[in-house]
């Protein structure tokens, strides 16, 4: 990583209020050039509190654009952080409409040119497109990292109709947490305190709102961009890593959106810029990357970015299984259009007699983590023990030439159940001569949504139907004398919740079943793609206290054979405890549980809990958040229980439990 010091522009930052409509100000931090003439500006819109959790991050990047002469802001959302008012759902309306507020009003300042730039990654990813989606006049440029445009069927809620266990309740737990923090008396002043008990009392978990929707309703139609995509006017760099759960997002931007104001670049990065450096590599010089992307679309530069491919993707070479790689074999390639000519769909069919596939219920307890973010137990391990528990089809491949596929593998399937409800798993995994198998990439669907996520269908039992559904994208190479194998199962807990009487499985018939691979060919696009080294401008400077404590496993399997119950406990490790340069000691600790006995769906059951603490000495401020949720499920329904508990020193100042029953219509 180059640090940068020495920039075209000296740099200056203030901290302000932006006014909204309804009198409500949101808390902004401001970089800028020091520079009599105006320029455009750049904006990140988080719930993230930009003046502690994302400040190191911040600190990277926005100082960066200011010394290349833009206007670089960070907005905290409403009801978040220093900003005013309460908070609401991700990405509703009220958020959407405060944002296309702070792009006209970044317009208007004095200092800027009138052109505006949004970007970010996961929710400012996503709210940057959603508000282009609303065309806001200033906003030009858009640069969208793992991010998604598509609300249900790719985000952390659903995963081919069933309720992504794993997230679903991961997420709702930390924004949980995350909603009920304190504002900073530092930057609010004696007013931090009422300014918290108004926003508690209007903190409700995501839950509720989320399990109420089991199906593509207009809920989730609301800021799912994929609806309506002509209706984003601004130019989208789009930015993915075949490691991070969003990135076919990218492959349906570039398809969907005008060639003349889109491009994609996919790395083999997890949900992290690609300029940070966390595994897998390699990293980039991807602030440079943006730069080309502003310079053109917002200052008018002919720099020569919308000459580079409409796609620039990494394919990544076989390699064997391992929950971290600081940097992956493979290659750079570019595409021309997409769907791409040199991408050809190849079928394989299965050969064999009607398998029954009734997978163990902690079969997925190997999936990895759904959200990668860089650390040791993140990706998938050996996928053998998980592939013993499913139904293969292999294919050899070649002692000459690899198989090189790019894009979204997809499989159909001739089913049998004698039950009405069930899922099916498929994962692609590479195997090696040893034996060893890395999984490539895989998809899910809930067999009562397949004729659509809008609805839910049970099955007719004792028949056959033809499913079809696709795996998530990927760009990658199998080796000579390697095979390409199928593995299909009827469980993957804690990703997919399952229904009760799924623990029957289903039949699998090969003669109406085939994988097809989007197997690439050379392309004049290959060769030539390079990027910059990693550069970002000086760190922030926070510290991490070392401790004598031993640190928990980041992923901890826990077999009780007498119960038949198995466990996964997991430390999302997000940060821990650090101090800022400016006093503020802060402090969190999460941990989630998920378990579930082998032959019973309505075992399953969810746990998570949150301790937070913001301390600053010199003010006496010492402010503590402590949440705790869980989720069960009978037959009828879905049970979550939520706890928030706010402390003030020792006095605690708010306490709210939450009991909700939420029907299974459909997940």
């Amino acid at each position: 990583m180059i640090i940068r010091t020495d920039f075209p522009y000296g740099t200056t930052h203030e901290d302000v209020r932006i006014p909204l409509p309804d009198g409500v100000e949101l808390y902004a931090r401001i970089w800028r050039p020091v520079t009599d003439e105006p320029v455009p500006a750049l904006l990140e819109y988080l719930p993230y509190r930009l003046t502690d959790w994302t400040s190191p991050r911040d600190r990277q990047r926005h100082p960066w654009y200011a010394g290349h002469g833009y206007a670089s802001v960070r907005v905290d959302v409403r009801g978040h952080g220093c900003s005013g008012g309460l908070p609401g759902d991700e990405y509703d309306a009220r958020e959407l409409a405060d944002g296309v507020a702070v792009v006209e009003w970044l317009a208007t300042q004095p200092w800027c040119t009138g052109s505006v730039g949004m970007f970010g990654i996961s929710w400012g990813g996503f709210n940057s497109l959603q508000i282009a989606a609303l065309a806001p006049e200033p906003l030009k440029a858009v640069v969208t990292v793992c991010s998604t445009d598509d609300r249900y069927d790719n985000d952390v809620h659903y995963m081919g109709g069933s309720v992504l266990a794993v997230d679903m309740h991961a997420w709702a737990a930390t924004m949980l947490a995350f909603a009920s923090r304190p504002p900073d008396p530092q930057f609010v002043g004696e007013d931090w305190r009422r300014q918290w008990l108004e926003r508690l009392e209007a903190v409700e978990p995501l839950i509720h709102t989320w399990l109420s929707h089991q199906t593509r309703d207009a809920y989730w139609r609301h800021g799912s961009v994929c609806e309506d995509y002509p209706a984003i006017g601004a130019a989208v760099l789009a930015v993915g890593g075949w490691h991070d759960p969003y990135r076919d997002t990218v492959l349906r931007l570039v398809e969907h959106l005008p060639s003349a104001r889109v491009r994609g670049l996919i790395g083999p990065w997890s949900h992290q810029y690609p300029d940070r450096g966390l595994p897998p590599g390699p990293a980039i010089g991807f602030l440079q990357e943006t730069l080309r992307w502003w310079d053109h679309w917002l200052k008018g530069a002919d720099n020569g970015v919308m000459e580079e491919p409409l796609l620039r993707t990494w394919i990544s070479e076989s390699h064997p299984p391992a929950t971290v790689y600081e940097e992956l074999p493979g290659r750079w390639v570019g595409e021309r259009s997409w769907p791409s000519a040199s991408v050809i769909p190849v079928p394989y069919v299965f050969q064999g007699a009607p398998v029954k596939v009734a997978s163990p219920q902690h079969t997925g307890l190997d999936a990895g983590r759904f959200f990668p973010f860089g650390n040791d137990a993140d990706l998938p391990p050996d996928q053998r023990e998980e592939d013993a528990k499913s139904a293969c089809f292999e294919f050899p491949v070649g002692r000459e030439e690899p198989v090189e596929i790019l894009g979204r593998p997809s499989v159909t399937l001739r089913l049998r159940l004698d039950v009405p409800y069930g899922q099916v798993v498929a994962r692609l995994c590479d195997v090696a001569p040893d034996g060893s198998s890395t999984l490539v990439t895989r998809g899910a669907l809930n067999l009562s949504a397949r004729r659509g996520r809008d609805r839910a269908l049970p099955w007719p039992v004792g028949a056959y139907e033809d499913v079809a559904f696709e795996l998530n994208g990927i760009g990658h190479a199998f080796a000579p004398g390697h095979r390409i194998r199928l593995a299909v199962s009827s469980a993957y807990w804690p990703w997919i919740w399952p229904r009760a009487g799924s623990e029957a499985g289903w039949t699998l018939d090969p003669a109406g079943s085939a994988l097809t691979l989007p197997v690439r060919a050379g392309s004049a696009g290959d060769g030539g793609i390079v990027f910059e080294a990693p550069e970002q401008a000086e760190p922030l400077g926070v510290v991490f206290p070392e401790t004598l404590d031993e640190p928990r496993p980041e992923r901890l399997v826990v077999r009780d054979v007498a119960r038949g119950t198995w466990r996964l406990e997991v430390d999302p490790r997000y940060g821990g405890t650090r101090v800022y340069p400016d006093g503020l000691e802060y402090g969190e600790d999460a941990e989630e549980v998920y378990e579930i006995q082998d032959a019973d769906a309505l075992s399953a059951r969810t746990r998570s809990r949150w301790r937070i603490r913001l301390h600053r000495p010199e003010l006496g401020w010492d402010a503590r958040v402590e949440t705790r949720s869980e989720i069960r499920c009978d037959e009828g329904g879905f049970l979550t229980s939520n706890e928030v508990v706010c402390r003030e020193g020792d006095e605690v100042v708010f306490h709210r439990t939450w009991e909700r029953r939420l029907p299974r219509a459909a997940g």
